[in-house]
């Protein structure tokens, strides 16, 4: 009879594993009475859109809404189907304030935790409401664990109507809050993604105040290198695409786990501005997130480079070799 000798020295290989997550942030302009107007009806489309995504199967796995302030939100969410929704942050600074930060996020994921806070700056118009921001802890199925997502809306420009000066300083004072935030509730050892409406559209000056200070990578610049394998040819870097919306998603891979984005596209998008549900179109980001998968085995000592076969027995675990 032939006893294999079993190696008590374990043998550590990595396997790459791989999944994707899609994020959609979106403005819906869901503004208050009398501020606009017909918005309702508005929103209640986005949400059967949204369920339309779901029942084609290409829903995105994680919406960050903006400028939800109405109460037909709720409404939007149930056509949606999406099972997990959190909002914030709430109305901080007493009377002058109207409206909470009109934040909500969507999941089919399981959310674990919620963090959220006022920006303690504004200017103009937009000092009506609670500008802020967000975080979220998902547990996504089928990925390498808990992920932390970022919903942000930040002081506006023009629409404010308060001096350039003012809501250049306002939004300045909203970045470095918005870093110091992300610093202080993400966990170091998760992935992160960062979506909203960060109001940088032609603005330089904003879009650029503290850039190096920043835990994460923008995802238009990102897509704008020659081998960043977004799913497009690589955009005119000197162009700054990054400044051609308001709207943007940022990334950072931590913990082992590898973040890159493979794909963007515009949803609700439509030619005739009467038809459009918002005055911002959707911008959808998918990420692939890799990681190593450690697998340890023992070793086992087998004659003349045999292969070792375990198979289950009536008594138990039985050991077949051959040359």
């Amino acid at each position: 009879m032939f006893f294999q000798a079993i190696d008590p020295t374990p043998v550590h290989a990595q396997v790459a594993q791989t999944a994707e997550i899609s994020v959609l942030t979106y403005n819906v302009r869901g503004l208050p009475w009398p501020v606009a107007l017909g918005r309702g009806a508005a929103l209640r489309e986005i949400g059967r859109e949204l369920g339309r995504m779901r029942e084609e199967g290409r829903q995105p796995d994680v919406v960050l809404i903006q400028e939800g302030f109405r109460g037909e939100i709720a409404e939007l969410v149930k056509l949606s189907g999406y099972k997990n929704w959190v909002r914030g942050p709430r109305r901080e600074g007493g009377l002058a304030k109207l409206t909470s930060g009109g934040l909500h996020v969507l999941s089919d994921s399981p959310i674990l935790a919620v963090r959220a806070a006022a920006y303690d700056t504004c200017a103009g118009l937009d000092c009506l409401a609670t500008k802020g921001v967000m975080l979220v802890r998902l547990a996504p199925v089928g990925g390498p664990g808990e992920i932390d997502i970022v919903n942000t809306h930040m002081n506006s420009r023009h629409a404010s109507r308060a001096p350039a000066a003012d809501s250049l300083a306002a939004h300045n004072r909203q970045t470095e809050q918005l870093i110091a935030f992300v610093n202080a509730n993400r966990d170091p050892g998760l992935p992160l993604l960062v979506g909203g409406d960060f109001n940088v559209k032609g603005a330089p000056q904003r879009y650029y105040h503290d850039a190096m200070e920043r835990p994460y990578t923008v995802v238009s610049e990102f897509c704008s290198l020659p081998d960043s394998g977004c799913g497009q040819g690589p955009a005119d870097a000197a162009a700054e695409p990054w400044l051609k919306s308001q709207d943007l998603q940022a990334f950072a891979g931590d913990g082992g786990v590898q973040v890159r984005p493979i794909k963007t596209e515009t949803l609700f998008t439509t030619p005739d501005p009467k038809a459009r549900l918002s005055d911002h179109d959707g911008y959808l980001v998918r990420y692939q997130l890799k990681w190593d998968l450690p697998v340890v085995t023992a070793k086992l000592n087998t004659p003349y480079g045999a292969v070792v076969k375990p198979k289950l027995g009536a008594w138990g675990v039985k050991v077949s070799w051959k040359r």
